[in-house]
């Protein structure tokens, strides 16, 4: 067995290493930016070694740092676990010729799998089914359009070198395609260094289908069963869970089968997972399963696998690295219950999932659900990397069953001040689609209205702030009494500010909502309240022109100048946080009155970036 072991990332998914490391004695070195010098997963490992700056590129990314780290502290072994290199070939071997172990896929079956088209061309070879779509080497716009027209639309635009929901576009119509492509090839190319692109065919009902693979350095692959992520939002994944919902036995040999022949393709070793998109429009059957790409590394939803076959699937890494063989043969698999796995971002559902960033005054979750989370109360949300906070990861005998502990996971779940999309989590589960297993990559968007939390609290909400405002205020003159028929009950008023706003409420009680630091937290969210102000003005002032940035981020595209005249829904702007892009749009027709900011500028949330004039300014 591996006796040390230094992890390449950062956050949640390192102190989930450094979790089963412990278990199995071996010894863990962090490393990490001058920025997460205090992060738990620095305080946990065994060792740790700045490497550099906030900038990924600057220390996550910087593979001879990596390796300078792993000599000075003895390390025997380097675990990526995923993002940052964790598919790098080029790092693999540089592990491997360091004399270390690399604690993932070989780096032939990396480069195999790593581009999209190459990747689909030796599935071909290998008897897998492929998505319909355009492979080819000619990139030129005209060439691209043409295949696009000729596949008919929708179509999906993937950079050739893309992962994790970056590099993708859904085309509708012809006319939309240029600007898309455009689009797609700039992220590309800022995310992955090649702006290559292929086309799909877009599948109206999707289901996202993905089988978890493991091979030795024996000869020996086998699957450890599906999982479904088609609860999407922007080709991200929201919840995962494991088995797929509507998966017969037959159709789950089938596809579990093709995954483990793609696998063997490649002389793959290690944990995999095999995607498949599915024509989940007369259900889930063997013809209408394709492949789509396949990640060489661990999964951010691993959870679930583990909690349907009672196995530890970083352990089955560290063994596998280690020479030993797969600690199951398949026989010995088998799916026990469901599991779900909700991912908790800091963000805004409310102002179009905007990224939210600050301190952690407030994280609390339910007892009884498995957290993943690379942070602690206390701790802050930072812009430099993934907005994700933890994962929520429930299981139980049914599917139902796990909706509803879900659900009720995501609803108990405390954070302030940073924002986060709770209460988007808990509609999602409780949803009767979702809970029925109506599920495709639609679902959200479909059901965006119900699952988006309103901005304004609920008469609930209102009244049992006025409740937890009794103890402090008393009766008067905050209170009084109205009713004045004879025999008539009286009932109390109490005059509370919940959000900024003012309300005049009587005070109820309302379940499942607790009270800490002036904020009430009920069913996923947040409620700053207190007593009304005696000099609080209502009503705020309509917007005059003035553009202000929704979120701290990097203004990636100025696309008017000052003076310019411009339409409205005309985008000037576009800013970059967190992996997201948000344009910026003109609010009516009229004239760049102001233009604050230059393409690279930083800007912090609420900064002024930009003035309309309905004028000829």
């Amino acid at each position: 067995m591996i006796a040390s072991l230094l992890i390449a990332n950062r956050g949640e998914i390192a102190r989930r290493i450094i979790r089963t490391a412990r278990t199995l004695g071996i010894r863990t070195i962090a490393v990490h930016s001058d920025v997460d010098a205090d992060m738990p997963f620095v305080r946990e490992a065994d060792a740790a070694v700045c490497i550099g700056t906030a900038a990924a590129a600057d220390s996550y990314l910087r593979q001879d740092r990596l390796l300078d780290a792993a000599r000075a502290t003895g390390a025997e072994a380097i675990h990526p676990g995923y993002g940052f290199l964790s598919e790098n070939a080029e790092f693999a071997e540089a592990v491997v010729a360091a004399g270390l172990v690399w604690v993932g896929a070989p780096p032939a079956a990396i480069r195999a799998m790593g581009l999209k088209d190459a990747a689909k061309a030796r599935m071909i070879a290998a008897g897998v089914p492929v998505t319909p779509g355009y492979l080819g080497e000619d990139q030129s716009p005209q060439r691209l359009q043409a295949e696009a027209d000729a596949i008919g639309y929708p179509v999906l635009i993937k950079a050739v070198a893309g992962g994790g929901g970056k590099g993708m576009r859904q085309v509708d119509a012809p006319a939309d395609f240029a600007e898309a492509l455009a689009s797609c090839q700039r992220e590309a190319a800022a995310s992955f260094g090649d702006d290559r692109v292929l086309i799909e065919k877009y599948i109206l009902s999707p289901r996202h289908i993905e089988v978890q693979v493991f091979g030795d350095t024996h000869g020996q692959v086998v699957h450890l069963f599906e999982r479904d992520c088609s609860l999407q939002r922007r080709h991200q994944k929201v919840i995962e869970e494991a088995p797929a919902p509507g998966m017969d036995p037959a159709t789950r040999a089938a596809v579990c089968d093709a995954a483990v022949r793609a696998a063997k393709a490649v002389d793959y070793v290690g944990a995999g997972t095999i995607e498949f998109i599915a024509d989940a429009s007369e259900g889930l059957r063997a013809d209408r399963i394709w492949f789509m790409e396949m990640n060489t590394r661990l999964q951010v939803e691993h959870p679930v696998t583990e909690a349907i076959t009672g196995q530890d699937l970083v352990e089955w890494q560290l063994r596998v690295a280690s020479g030993e063989p797969l600690p199951k043969t398949q026989d010995e698999l088998a799916i026990h219950g469901w599991a779900m796995e909700a991912r908790l971002y800091a963000e805004n559902p409310s102002t179009g999932f905007l990224p939210s960033t600050g301190p952690l005054e407030r994280l609390r979750f339910p007892e009884g659900v498995r957290v993943d989370s690379g942070v602690e109360e206390g701790g802050a949300v930072t812009p430099f990397y993934d907005p994700m906070i933890a994962k929520l990861i429930v299981h139980g005998a049914t599917r139902a069953q796990a909706a509803q502990r879900l659900s009720a996971a995501a609803a108990g779940t405390q954070v302030w001040p940073v924002r986060t999309n709770a209460a988007f989590l808990a509609r999602a589960a409780a949803h009767p689609d979702f809970v029925a297993g109506r599920v495709d990559t639609g679902f959200i968007a479909r059901h965006a209205d119900t699952l988006i939390p309103e901005t304004e609290p609920s008469a609930a909400v209102v009244a049992a702030a006025a409740e937890a405002l009794l103890p402090v205020l008393g009766t008067t003159p905050w209170t009084a009494l109205r009713g004045f028929r004879a025999n008539a009950a009286p009932v109390m008023q109490v005059a509370v500010e919940v959000a900024g706003q003012p309300y005049v409420a009587e005070p109820a009680s309302l379940p499942g909502a607790e009270v800490a630091g002036g904020v009430l937290f009920a069913d996923g969210e947040a409620w700053p309240f207190g007593a009304r102000r005696a000099d609080r003005l209502g009503g705020a002032s309509e917007g005059d022109g003035a553009l202000l940035a929704p979120m701290p981020g990097r203004v990636i595209a100025v696309v008017v100048a000052q003076g310019q005249r411009v339409s409205r829904g005309e985008r000037l702007l576009v800013l970059e946080a967190m992996k997201m892009e948000q344009a910026l749009l003109a609010p009516f027709d009229g004239v760049v009155a102001e233009l604050k900011v230059v393409e690279g500028a930083q800007v912090t949330e609420g900064m002024l970036l930009a003035r309309i004039s309905a004028g000829d300014e």
